[in-house]
């Protein structure tokens, strides 16, 4: 439970982190961005018939690819979301599949909005 609590502590996206890792290249930043909003749509549709299916091995290979992509872009909440997902997958427990991919949801719907308002600034 302790992990949660600090989770929620929080920011849902750590700009700074993400500035740094581009080493504030704007250019970079915008590439970064474009190409997860093409790829996160595709992958968390993957990783829900995944999860539906009870496919396990999908379900931690796709959730451990979610948790890439948001460790990268600073979103650490939704990266933890994911990471718990792909732990669960991987040990086999099918029961919390579903849970742990609303709560993935749940965070990604807190980031994205945050992300995409950022990317509307650095186009400008």
């Amino acid at each position: 439970m302790k992990k949660k609590e600090e989770n929620l502590s929080e920011p849902v996206w750590n700009q700074a982190e993400l500035l740094d890792r581009v080493d504030h290249d704007q250019e970079l930043l915008r590439e970064l961005l474009t190409i997860f909003r093409t790829d996160f749509p595709r992958t968390i549709h993957s990783l829900e018939a995944a999860v539906a299916g009870g496919d396990l091995k999908n379900s931690a290979s796709l959730s451990h690819a979610l948790k890439g992509m948001l460790s990268n872009l600073g979103g650490r909440r939704a990266a933890a979301a994911a990471a718990r997902l792909e732990e669960s997958a991987s040990a086999g427990d099918k029961a919390s599949l579903k849970g742990g991919l609303d709560a993935l949801e749940l965070e990604a719907a807190s980031l994205l909005p945050e992300l995409d308002a950022y990317m509307t600034e650095v186009r400008r």
